[in-house]
């Protein structure tokens, strides 16, 4: 079924997969965005990566040709850092992961910490210089009894020419293996908490917005929590052969963004 972008005021596009992958921008997404703004469209970028800061994104949007405002952009990383400040007093946070995530959190005057017996939170992003002695570190800390917070669910990710990368979760679980722990929270998508700051920056009914994203597990699951339309592109994870086993299932489905400009 065609997309009618007529029938939505408001589009809540994912990054990687969708917009681009890796470094490298989809065709006709410079185009897509452009007639979408034109259009009066309001647009939400959304993204369940914790290695860039809303700063980052819109600086790699910008390389990418795409203009966007920092308050158009949800990140795992900044909404974890937000996470943190509503809902953790007297905190004192462990990170085991990159400099966005990190930079984030110290924006917002959260306390972090080294030392595995203060900790009272771990908080776990993609860490690409992951180490033995980094995963003993946040397991000594959860067994001394941290929560265990993580910022997207995500196992892999994919990168330019068909391959994937080791994400978060991949490495989540092996510290909640080696505590005998559990996963407290999950802040990414599509968690509650994400598509509450989702819709507030949005402000437009549910009827009127339209999720466009490349997973099945959290862009399209996260439409499904909140009823509101969702658009699959196979530009990214899911295939047509993921659908055919998946009891999640998107309104629509495309070929990738370049599709709404056909």
């Amino acid at each position: 079924m065609e997309v009618n972008l007529n029938c939505y005021d408001a589009l809540a596009l994912d990054l990687d997969g969708t917009i681009y992958v890796g470094d490298e921008i989809i065709e006709g997404a410079q185009e897509t965005i452009y007639k979408l703004r034109s259009m009066g469209k309001k647009l939400l970028f959304i993204s369940n990566t914790p290695t860039q800061s809303r700063i980052d994104t819109v600086m790699k949007l910008k390389k990418l040709g795409i203009e966007a405002a920092i308050d158009e952009v949800l990140t795992a990383a900044y909404l974890t850092a937000c996470y943190l400040n509503e809902n953790c007093s007297d905190c004192k946070v462990l990170i085991v992961g990159e400099k966005s995530l990190i930079d984030e959190c110290q924006k917002l005057g959260i306390p972090c910490t080294n030392n595995p017996l203060e900790a009272t939170h771990v908080v776990v992003g993609l860490d690409r210089t992951f180490t033995y002695e980094t995963m003993n570190r946040a397991m000594q800390a959860v067994i001394n009894g941290a929560a265990l917070i993580v910022t997207n669910p995500d196992p892999s990710c994919p990168v330019a020419e068909g391959q994937f990368v080791a994400d978060t979760m991949a490495i989540a679980k092996a510290i909640e293996v080696a505590a005998s722990g559990k996963i407290t929270a999950i802040v990414g998508k599509p968690s509650a908490y994400y598509a509450s700051k989702m819709v507030e920056l949005l402000k437009c009914e549910p009827s009127r917005c339209l999720i466009v994203g490349d997973r099945l597990e959290t862009d399209i699951l996260l439409g499904m929590h909140l009823n509101i339309e969702t658009c699959l592109v196979l530009s990214g994870i899911a295939k047509k052969e993921h659908l055919a086993i998946s009891s999640i299932q998107p309104n629509y489905i495309i070929n990738s963004i370049k599709d709404f400009i056909l």
